[in-house]
This record gives structure tokens, C-alpha cells and sequence, in this order.
């Protein structure tokens, strides 16, 4: 190797580990959801967020999603958004069935009593907080003038996981900038409140 060469690895050497200190992948969102490109997010207007149904047996779980999904969606800014509690005379006078597809009269009737131009339903597949954390969501966005999904996700999240680990853990280190981000990754895996967060930043992080 000549001299020219062994000098540019000294310098790739010396310039790469202190340019790690300025840059860091973003961490990875959830896997498996639809995103409709034809779709322009910013001109949807208000949303309404319908508190999700649950299929766990923690009934408190769905309000506490629900409320978790609103905040990382706020913190987006793609939209504006209200929460629609299931117990609201405005979403229990609709009479809608949990995962019904809508006739255009029922659109119609969505979009005039909840005053808004998409929704977003869904459901908590699963829950279960021991003996490690598990979290599963079916969520879906649809345009109430045509019809047309905008966006869903299904997706299961375990803390027993490898790649939910890692992801945790890349969660943490960019969202949760402190000294103590390893203590936090390891309370994520055994609080249902910082799990919830970390899940529901990997929902929004899909919009």
C-alpha cells in the first residue's frame, strides 16, 4: 500500500469517530402500517380520535392509549385533533359498530356531528403488563368526504423482543436526551405508562 493510501485511512480514522458525536440515525418506527400517498395530511383539517375499543381484559388501558396517542399526535403537528370518549352522547347517537365499514350517509352523519373532516378508530388487540410488557394496536385514519383510508397500522409490541429492545433503547438515546437514558430503557420495559409512550412515539412517528 503507498504512502498516499495509508494517509487517507489515518485521516478516515481520526475523522469518522468524531463526526459519530454529530449524527445519529433516527430510530425505527412501527412496521407494519399504510400511508396513502395521494393523501395530503396537512389538508385534512380537524380530526376527531375515537377512544379505541379494547379486546384485553384491563378496561382502563384503552382510555390511557387513547389519551397517550393523542399527546405523541399533538407533538406532530400534521393536524389538528380532538378526542371523541365513547360514554359522548355526540359518538353513542351515531350508533356505529366497532371495525363497520360507513355507508356515505353515515360519513355524512360522522362529519356533521363530530365536525371534522377524518377520523381515527381503533382497537387494543392486546395488553398485557407481566410478565413483561406487551402491546398490540389496530388503528386506522379515513377521510369521512370520500371514504378513503388515509392511514392504518397493525402492529404488536413485546419488551421481550430483541428488536423492540433495541428500539427502546434508540428511543431513549433521541428522544429522552439525559444522563439517565439507561435506567429510563430499562423502566420502559416494566412501566406500562413509559411503555405506552415509547409505543405510541412509533405510532405517530408512522404519519
Amino acid at each position: 500500500m503507498n504512502s498516499s493510501k495509508i494517509a487517507l485511512l489515518l485521516f478516515l480514522a481520526v475523522l469518522l469517530p468524531g463526526c459519530s458525536n454529530y449524527y445519529k440515525a433516527p430510530p425505527k418506527a412501527a412496521d407494519y402500517y399504510y400511508l396513502n400517498q395521494d393523501k395530503n395530511l396537512t389538508a385534512i383539517g380537524r380530526v376527531a380520535l375515537v377512544e379505541m375499543d379494547n379486546d384485553s381484559s384491563y378496561p382502563q388501558i384503552s382510555a390511557d392509549i387513547t389519551e397517550a396517542i393523542h399527546q405523541a399526535l399533538q407533538k406532530k403537528q400534521v393536524f389538528g385533533l380532538a378526542v371523541i370518549r365513547q360514554t359522548e352522547n355526540s359518538w353513542r347517537s351515531l350508533q356505529l359498530a366497532p371495525d363497520s365499514t360507513y355507508t356515505l350517509e353515515q360519513l355524512s352523519a360522522i362529519r356533521r356531528t363530530l365536525k371534522c373532516g377524518a377520523i381515527i378508530t381503533g382497537t387494543v388487540t392486546q395488553y398485557q403488563p407481566y410478565p413483561h410488557m406487551v402491546i398490540g394496536l389496530r388503528l386506522k385514519l379515513l377521510d369521512l368526504t370520500d371514504g378513503q383510508l388515509i392511514w392504518a397500522l397493525e402492529q404488536v409490541w413485546d419488551s421481550a423482543d430483541k428488536t423492540t429492545e433495541h428500539r427502546i433503547k434508540d428511543y431513549f438515546q433521541h428522544q429522552k436526551r439525559s444522563g439517565f437514558a439507561p435506567l429510563r430503557e430499562e423502566l420502559a420495559v416494566i412501566s406500562p405508562l413509559e411503555f405506552i409512550k415509547f409505543v405510541t412515539y412509533e405510532v405517530a412517528e408512522t404519519l
